[in-house]
C-alpha cells in the first residue's frame, strides 16, 4: 500500500502573470518568507509636458502592504538599471511620502538559488 502525499499548495507566485522571470523569482522569495505582496497595483505619474499632460508613469513591480513599501526589481542590463533608478528618483522627488526600494538582481538571486526557488516554468 502506498501512502498518498498531499499536493503542494498553489502559491500566489505560481498563478500571477509576470512580465519577467526575475519578478516571478522575487515573488517566490516573498512567498517563501510568507510576505504578503501585490503585483503592479499602482502607477504614479512622474513627468508631464508643458500642457500638463502625463508623458511618463512609473509602475513599481511589487507593493508590500505590511511594510507600506513598493519594490522595483532590476535586471543585470545596466541600461535598464540606470533607467529604473531614474524613475525611482523621480518618484521620490514627486511623492516623498511613498517608500520605494530598488532590489538589484544580484542582491536576491543568491537567496533565490540558495533556497531552490529558481523559475522552473521558463
Amino acid at each position: 500500500m502506498t501512502q498518498a502525499t498531499a499536493p503542494e499548495p498553489v502559491l500566489k507566485s505560481d498563478i500571477v502573470p509576470f512580465a519577467h522571470a526575475s519578478e516571478r523569482q522575487f515573488a517566490r522569495l516573498l512567498d517563501f518568507y510568507q510576505i504578503d505582496w501585490e503585483y503592479e497595483p499602482m502607477s504614479f505619474d512622474i513627468e508631464w509636458d508643458k500642457e500638463g499632460n502625463v508623458v511618463q508613469r512609473f509602475t513599481p513591480d511589487f507593493f508590500l502592504p505590511r511594510y507600506d513599501m513598493y519594490i522595483e526589481i532590476t535586471t543585470l542590463n545596466q541600461k535598464l538599471v540606470t533607467k529604473k533608478n531614474r524613475k525611482v528618483r523621480r518618484l521620490r522627488e514627486r511623492y516623498p511620502e511613498i517608500k520605494c526600494k530598488v532590489f538589484y538582481q544580484r542582491d536576491y538571486l543568491s537567496l533565490v538559488t540558495k533556497y531552490g526557488l529558481e523559475d522552473r516554468s521558463g
